[in-house]
């Protein structure tokens, strides 16, 4: 496996609908506001935060089971700053919609501006030939309130791509991912 580059990226954008909408530059300021960058970098891209937003609250006081989600332990919220309450954590989708290739996987990683305020992104892999928007989660490790900005920069995705033959045999696609194509923010699933 390579990792991707720049030039790579922008191609399979463009030729091939891979990150949806597509900002083939890194983009640092909006009507002269600095912002949180996103965009294509040298060997990734800068995903965005969409506006909506599930915070997590323990007003139920129910247990968090993976096997058996209740969602009734989120608040759903929409704008354009999200308060993640002290140490807790929130639900979110990115503005960009990914098709990821047969031959490629990607890990995606948090931006150093949230990790220098103890806000960590974490995000699984984004498998072959999966596809949809990708739901992020933040965490907020620090005692205070912390915000997510919509529409910025808040995690890098970097590209590998496999060689001609070492192309997985059985795709996200293939054995019907449970998070195939999904639209929203989305909970856990069994």
């Amino acid at each position: 496996m390579s990792v991707k580059s720049d030039k790579w990226i922008r191609e399979m954008a463009n030729k091939h609908g891979m990150i949806e909408p597509f900002e083939p530059e890194q983009i640092k300021s909006v009507n002269g506001e600095r912002i949180v960058s996103f965009g294509t970098s040298s060997y990734g891209y800068d995903i965005r935060c969409s506006s909506e937003f599930k915070i997590f609250t323990n007003i139920n006081s129910t247990i968090v089971d993976p096997k058996n989600f209740d969602s009734g332990s989120f608040v759903d919220f929409s704008g354009d700053v999200c308060i993640i309450p002290p140490n807790s954590f929130a639900l979110a989708r990115t503005v960009e919609y990914f098709r990821i290739p047969r031959d490629v996987l990607t890990i995606c990683l948090g931006k150093s501006t949230y990790a220098r305020c103890g806000i960590i992104v974490n995000v699984t892999p984004f498998e072959p030939e999966w596809e949809g928007y990708v739901t992020l989660e933040f965490s907020n490790t620090t005692p205070l309130p912390a915000k997510i900005y919509a529409n910025e920069g808040v995690a890098q995705v970097v590209f590998f791509q496999a060689s001609p033959d070492d192309v997985c045999e059985t795709s996200y696609r293939d054995r019907g991912g449970k998070y195939q194509g999904q639209e929203g923010v989305t909970l856990p699933k069994m």
